[in-house]
């Protein structure tokens, strides 16, 4: 079974359900559901997500959405070796740096995200959810 790491806008097309970007994220979390895909999520992808869904839900509604998309992954810790890799990284993002180190370090296989280009100096596999569906 595949190990993936999904990156924020992942999670929150999916939520927000997102008019260009939902369809797939959707897919790709009934792979999960189904056990067919390992999705995992960084401590941070999680706090940022509540973080958002507040904005657009009121706190009690958030958090019962974060209960259902806790059933679907795998939260990751995010710790001072995540933390120490990241700030010595060439990423320019700071928050991608400690997506993509929380997959490395947690051995997962691919990154799916939107923003591909972030990930240029990844030696890991980084594909849309659309790529990933596709293959």
């Amino acid at each position: 079974m595949k190990k993936l790491l999904v990156d924020t806008n992942i999670v929150i097309d999916l939520l927000a359900k997102r008019k260009d970007f939902y369809r797939e994220a959707q897919e790709l979390f009934t792979l999960a559901d189904e056990n067919e895909v390992k999705l995992h999520i960084s401590s941070l992808t999680f706090a940022n997500t509540h973080y958002l869904l507040v904005k657009e839900l009121n706190a009690d509604e958030a958090r019962k959405v974060l209960i259902k998309l806790k059933l679907l992954v795998k939260i990751l810790p995010l710790d001072e070796k995540i933390l120490e890799l990241a700030l010595s990284s060439d990423f320019i993002d700071f928050e991608d740096a400690i997506q993509y180190y929380t997959a490395l370090v947690n051995k997962l296989e691919i990154i799916i995200t939107r923003n591909k280009k972030d990930f240029k100096t990844a030696k890991l596999p980084v594909l849309t959810a659309k790529e990933y569906l596709n293959r």
